[in-house]
């Protein structure tokens, strides 16, 4: 009897250690994050998404937002870790899209009571690249026509005045 409660309790503690790997590998939307933040608050977890805005170096640290379509969070990874970001999306720039890894914080108390995430370790998933502006013909036709009327409404406004005047 006693062999099939020792053997029982390992299971158990494999099975709990397999669901704990199991789970930071899957890649969890940050807006699950955000609904389900006091369950998930702790927990090492793994976003995928858009680096987005600009990298801002905190001593050793940098901080980093990505976006994956839910929604965006503010990662915490060391500097070394967040080289590997070359593009940032922007207006020209789609951003690298990156994997990264840590534990998730949904009041963190080392930065002002904010969700983040502290990253251990972050992937490039895609490089990003520069984005293609292409105007709208229809627009710069608008634009030139608009541009025309508001001058002749101009010229007719200074004669009508002028007249005035004298």
């Amino acid at each position: 009897m006693h062999k099939i409660i020792t053997a029982g309790l390992i299971f158990l503690i494999l099975t709990n250690l397999l669901s704990i790997s199991a789970k930071a590998e899957s890649v969890t939307e940050i807006n699950d994050l955000i609904e389900n933040a006091k369950e998930l608050d702790g927990q090492e977890v793994s976003v995928q998404g858009e680096a987005i805005g600009e990298r801002m170096d905190r001593g050793e640290y940098s901080w980093i937002n990505i976006n994956d379509g839910t929604n965006a969070i503010g990662i915490w990874i060391s500097k070394n870790e967040a080289d590997h970001v070359i593009h940032y999306g922007n207006y020209k720039y789609a951003g690298d899209t990156v994997k990264i890894t840590g534990l998730f914080h949904r009041a963190c108390t080392e930065h002002g009571g904010e969700a983040d995430l502290h990253g251990t370790s972050l992937e490039i998933v895609k490089a990003g690249y520069r984005v293609k502006e292409q105007i709208n013909p229809v627009k710069i036709i608008t634009a030139i026509i608009l541009v025309m009327l508001a001058s002749l409404v101009l010229v007719i406004f200074h004669k009508k005045l002028g007249k005035k005047r004298v």
